[in-house]
């Protein structure tokens, strides 16, 4: 019997290298996943490579009240319950300046990592049961700071300060919540973080920049961050709430 077996999980960003990554793994683990992102085509490509009798999808915008209702309802109208839900969605936002940063960069980004783990917990949470588990998938950006990166990271943080209370509020029904920040992950969202940021470090080459500053001497691979997200939501962390799992190489030691 796998380690999620029946259970139901709903997972944002579905269709990114990490959300892809978790679902292949939840589902091979037993779990049932409603699979949540933004790009319809993108969302259906993903959805092809999973078993098709464990997987639904949902075409959603977490920022989105009504959007956010939709795959919830859909989660309890197929499978009853929740029992994780992995609030992965984000979106990079720009990288520069203060003094020329733009003005609407720090919404687009709060929209989606902040309103859309807030809603998404929000609308969940009363569909599930002692022994549910709330993943918030933050970053190491939300650990520490990087010039220019100023929307990303103070969303980022954010979320840290959204898993602490929530994790607080419901502890006593069981309902554990934690939050997982990945290092630099070998994906097309962080390549378009670093290409961003090489212009601050005077055109240098940020993805080598990386690696150098990782003691493990690498980027992490999405299925190493599933197996990350799997311990938060399987029974193994039966006694972790309101705790920061960081997956990063060393990179932060």
């Amino acid at each position: 019997m796998g380690m999620l077996q029946n259970k139901t999980c709903i997972i944002t960003g579905g269709s990114g290298s990490i959300g892809l990554a978790t679902a292949k793994l939840f589902t091979d683990e037993g779990a049932n996943v409603v699979l949540v992102d933004l790009a319809p085509d993108a969302l259906a490509q993903a959805a092809a490579t999973l078993p098709g009798d464990q997987v639904i999808t949902g075409v959603g915008d977490v920022g989105d009240v009504d959007s956010t209702k939709a795959f919830v309802d859909a989660a309890v109208s197929r499978w009853g319950k929740i029992d994780v839900l992995f609030c992965n969605a984000g979106n990079a936002g720009e990288i520069g300046g203060i003094e020329t940063y733009p003005d609407d960069a720090l919404d687009k980004v709060f929209r989606v990592h902040v309103r859309g783990a807030f809603l998404s917990c929000k609308y969940a949470i009363p569909h599930m049961d002692k022994g549910g588990s709330i993943i918030i998938n933050s970053s190491v950006a939300g650990l520490g700071g990087s010039p220019g990166v100023y929307a990303y990271c103070t969303a980022k943080h954010a979320q840290i300060g959204l898993m602490r209370s929530l994790a607080k509020e419901l502890a006593g029904k069981g309902i554990r919540v934690n939050s997982l920040h990945p290092g630099p992950i070998d994906n097309a969202f962080q390549t378009h973080i670093e290409d961003s940021f090489s212009p601050l470090i005077g055109g240098a080459d940020a993805t080598a920049l990386m690696n150098s500053m990782i003691p493990m001497g690498r980027h992490g691979q999405p299925g190493e961050i599933a197996k990350a997200a799997l311990f938060l939501a399987s029974d193994m962390s039966s006694f972790t709430t309101g705790s920061m799992l960081v997956a990063d190489g060393g990179f932060t030691a």
